[in-house]
């Protein structure tokens, strides 16, 4: 039991530190002001680590609960349907990369930014009844691919420094 009660109390710390890079990654002027929307996903690291340390469960727990919190805190109904759409593709096809062995974390996390904007334009496409927004996907594409790579090496960093900590 008592195994168990440290790793949700872990898991609990996990989603706040999560929701802590939310806000932190809010007030963080825009990356490119002539390319809205562009963002590092700073929380993407905390999801990594988990999902490489505990597995997918985990780590889609601890990204409903921050979706859950920024929205009631940060956001709007609007916010989480993009949100939503952008975590749910991302961490999915996060977890296949992993789990088929042909992706380092670094190649598991720029597939995630990269689903994550695809999942958005998706939602935007179909809130907008528009596909001539997905041409904005290619801009997108790079700036997943670029912060992936920044929040997979962010994400290794972390597991090899809690290696030998255990829960």
């Amino acid at each position: 039991m008592q195994g168990k009660a440290k790793r949700l109390t872990f898991l609990g710390l996990a989603a706040a530190v999560a929701l802590i890079l939310s806000y932190v990654e809010m007030l963080l002027p825009p990356i490119l002001t002539a390319v809205p929307g562009i963002k590092i996903g700073l929380p993407n690291i905390v999801i990594i680590f988990l999902l490489y340390r505990f597995g997918i469960k985990d780590a889609a727990a601890v990204s409903v609960v921050r979706l859950a919190a920024v929205t009631l805190l940060f956001g709007n109904p609007v916010m989480l349907i993009y949100s939503t759409a952008g975590a749910a593709l991302s961490l999915a096809l996060m977890a296949l990369c992993k789990k088929c062995g042909l992706f380092s974390a670094v190649g598991v996390s720029i597939v995630g930014g990269v689903m994550h904007n695809l999942g958005q334009i998706l939602v935007a496409m179909l809130l907008l009844e528009t596909a001539e927004i997905g041409y904005y996907m290619i801009v997108l594409a790079v700036s997943g691919t670029v912060a992936g790579v920044f929040i997979g090496l962010c994400g290794i960093a972390l597991l090899k420094a809690m290696k030998n900590v255990r829960f």
